[in-house]
C-alpha cells in the first residue's frame, strides 16, 4: 500500500527547497511549449455506477459526490471485454476517461484489476487455472484465477507457468476474485531473482530518462501519485528495492516527478507515494509508439496513468521521467 508518510515529506522537501507545493497533475516539461497533440487534458473520474443509460451515466465517487456524465457517440467501455456503456452492471466500479472539461466520457474500464506478481504455485484444477502470486513485501500474497478462455491468450505471452518467474495480466474482479483476461507484457525469460544488470557505462545519471510506464491497482482508490523502483531501502523500509535494469538514480518517498507519455505528448508532475520494487524487475519494452528502451521506469495509479492518455488495457506506455 502507498506511504501515507510521502505526503508530509513532500510537504517538507518544497518548504525546503521553497517551492511551492502543487498539486499532482498535469504540467509541461521545464522549457516546452503545449503542442497541438496536447489539446485538453482528460480528467479520469472513479466511483460506483448508480445508473447508466446510452447517454448519461451516474458515479458515485469515493467522495461522496454524484457525478452525471454525458456519454460520447463514439465513447467505449471494457469489463473483461470490449462492451457498449449502457451494457454495464449497476454496482460496477469503473475509471472514466473525460473531456470537454471533465463532462462528456469517451473511455470506461470497469472492475478492471492489473495482477502483477511472482508465480508461486499453479493448480491446474478441471478448467481453470488458479495461481498463488507473491506480489512483493508491500502488497503480499494474491490469489488469481486464470478462466480456460483466456489461457491460450495468456500462455502464449507468458510459456513458463512455473514458481519463481514473473507474471503480469489485467482482468476484471468478480465477487471478489481476480480472473486474469489479457497478458499485460511478455513473460520475462529469467527468474525474478536474475534481473540483467544495466548495460556497461550506463550510469544513470541523465536528467531525463526512458523507458516503460505501467499501472497497478494497488493504489488508494482515486490516488494520484507514483510507485518507483530505485528507493532507498532504509528509507522504504523495503530490502527488496533498489533493483532496475535500467540504473535508475536513488530517490525518497516524497520525491516529485515529471512523467511524461511520449505517445500522448503529455506531461503530469506526480510524488512517489509508493515503493515499486517489483516493478523494478520487468527489465520488459513497451511497444504502444515505436519500441521503449527496456526496464519499467515508473508505475502509476490508475488515475494518474488515464490523465496522462494511457489505455488500462493496453498497459504500458512509452515515458520520460525527471524530477519535477
Amino acid at each position: 500500500m502507498p506511504y501515507r508518510s510521502a505526503d508530509r515529506r513532500r510537504a517538507l522537501t518544497a518548504a525546503a527547497l521553497g517551492r511551492p507545493l502543487a498539486d499532482p497533475g498535469p504540467a509541461l516539461e521545464p522549457g516546452s511549449e503545449a503542442t497541438a497533440d496536447e489539446g485538453e487534458p482528460p480528467r479520469a473520474i472513479t466511483g460506483e455506477i448508480l445508473d447508466v443509460s446510452p447517454h448519461l451515466i451516474i458515479i458515485d465517487t469515493p467522495e461522496g459526490r454524484e457525478e452525471r456524465l454525458v456519454i460520447a457517440p463514439w465513447a467505449t467501455a471494457w469489463r473483461g471485454e470490449t462492451v457498449t456503456p449502457a451494457d454495464l452492471p449497476i454496482g460496477a466500479h469503473v475509471i472514466v476517461r473525460a473531456l470537454r472539461a471533465g463532462r462528456v466520457v469517451e473511455r470506461i474500464w470497469a472492475d478492471i484489476t492489473r495482477i502483477t506478481g511472482v508465480i508461486q504455485s499453479v493448480d491446474t484444477g478441471r478448467r481453470d487455472l488458479t495461481v498463488e502470486l507473491y506480489c512483493g513485501p508491500h502488497r503480499g500474497r494474491r490469489t488469481i484465477v486464470i478462466p480456460y478462455g483466456a489461457s491460450g491468450r495468456l500462455r502464449v505471452r507468458h510459456p513458463k507457468f512455473e514458481p519463481g518467474y514473473l507474471f503480469d495480466a489485467i482482468g476484471i474482479r468478480e465477487d471478489g476474485v481476480a480472473h486474469a483476461r489479457l497478458p499485460a507484457t511478455s513473460q520475462p525469460p529469467y527468474r525474478w531473482t536474475a534481473v540483467p544488470q544495466p548495460p556497461p557505462g550506463y550510469s544513470g545519471t541523465q536528467s531525463r530518462i526512458s523507458g516503460t510506464s505501467t499501472w497497478s491497482d494497488t493504489f488508494d482508490w482515486g490516488e494520484r501519485g507514483a510507485a518507483y523502483p530505485m528507493l532507498e531501502r532504509a528509507d522504504s523500509d523495503c530490502q527488496d528495492a533498489g533493483v532496475s535494469c535500467t540504473a535508475l538514480p536513488y530517490l525518497a518517498l516524497g520525491s516529485v516527478l515529471s512523467v511524461r507519455n511520449v505517445c500522448a505528448g503529455r506531461t503530469s508532475v506526480l510524488p512517489i507515494v509508493a515503493c515499486g520494487c517489483l516493478a523494478g524487475r520487468f527489465c520488459d519494452r513497451c511497444l504502444e509508439c515505436g519500441t521503449s528502451p527496456r526496464g519499467r521506469i515508473v508505475e502509476l495509479s490508475p488515475v494518474s496513468f488515464v490523465e496522462l492518455g494511457g489505455d488500462l488495457t493496453k498497459g504500458c506506455f512509452n515515458a520520460r521521467v525527471g524530477l519535477g
